[in-house]
């Protein structure tokens, strides 16, 4: 990091927040993109994540994401401070909130607070540009079709990436053959779109300490509530509890166990071209029980 005091001056003058001068930064955690601090300002602390200068879409695209699902009042968000950035670095202010993990009565006001978002419509799959799942670029170019949309926006992004990476052959062909029978898996499912959280797993969830469930680092579009769900169930973290209160407040329908694991390919084929080759056998066998379901 630069200077702590030139970037505070950034701060300053970018947002007309008044920080003392003898106020610090300490560092809290907050994922493995952005360094993430705790900002002490007149007005009381403030979270602060910060990048370089390229990073800057990136925080207004979550800036965009959390400010959409806020509105709702389905669900708490962190509220949005600022967001600026310089030749040298950007960076993104938060709410500052103090958080836990929570446990089933927190799990089952989040699975309540969720279906009540996704009961938020778009006119459209997509959004009003694109965004970024993790680091990566998220194609979001609007269609009024959903198979479409997850064809030509989610999947095959996700597949020419591996490709590019080395991950070419027995996976290009299990994607290009996927790719042709969608229509076949999904059928005639043609979900409204909702707004979506687009990166829901386990560490972008907590508690406040009164117990209300907070979300956090979306990747939002509109597109089929089940994607999000799909998710949570990915990598765990979710109780019982969540997917009882989703279901009382609004449930599934038939067909939702096979395009869970449509929707979890994304994410891992993600996971793929992030981190590496130890996620290749889970993308592959799940395409593979795609194919045979289809």
């Amino acid at each position: 990091m630069r200077d702590s005091g030139k970037l505070l001056d950034l701060i300053r003058s970018a947002t007309g927040i008044e920080i003392p001068e003898n106020s610090g930064l300490v560092a809290v955690g907050g994922g493995d993109i952005h360094a993430s601090y705790r900002l002490e300002t007149n007005s009381g602390p403030l979270f602060l994540k910060l990048n370089d200068a390229d990073s800057l879409a990136m925080f207004a695209a979550e800036a965009d994401g959390l400010a959409a699902i806020r509105q709702t009042d389905a669900i708490r968000v962190p509220e949005v401070i600022a967001y600026a950035g310089d030749d040298q670095l950007s960076f993104l202010l938060l709410e500052w909130l103090e958080m836990s993990s929570g446990g089933p009565r927190e799990d089952r006001d989040l699975g309540r607070g969720l279906a009540r978002l996704h009961r938020s419509r778009g006119k459209w799959h997509g959004w009003s540009g694109d965004n970024f799942i993790g680091s990566t670029p998220q194609i979001n170019t609007p269609s009024d079709d959903w198979i479409d949309f997850y064809r030509e926006c989610r999947l095959k992004p996700q597949f020419e990436m591996a490709a590019r990476n080395g991950f070419g052959g027995p996976l290009q062909d299990l994607g290009n053959e996927l790719g042709k029978r969608l229509n076949g898996l999904l059928g005639s499912h043609h979900p409204s779109p909702s707004l979506l959280h687009g990166d829901l797993w386990g560490g972008n969830k907590a508690a406040l300490p009164d117990g209300t469930p907070v979300i956090f680092d979306p990747a939002a579009y509109y597109g089929d509530r089940e994607t999000d769900l799909a998710m949570t169930r990915l990598f765990g973290g979710f109780g019982e509890s969540f997917y009882s209160a989703y279901e009382e407040e609004w449930p599934l329908p038939e067909g939702a166990g096979v395009r869970c694991r449509l929707y979890q390919l994304y994410h891992l084929l993600n996971h793929l071209n992030l981190f590496g080759a130890s996620y290749l056998n889970r993308a592959t066998d799940i395409a593979n029980s795609l194919l045979k379901a289809a």
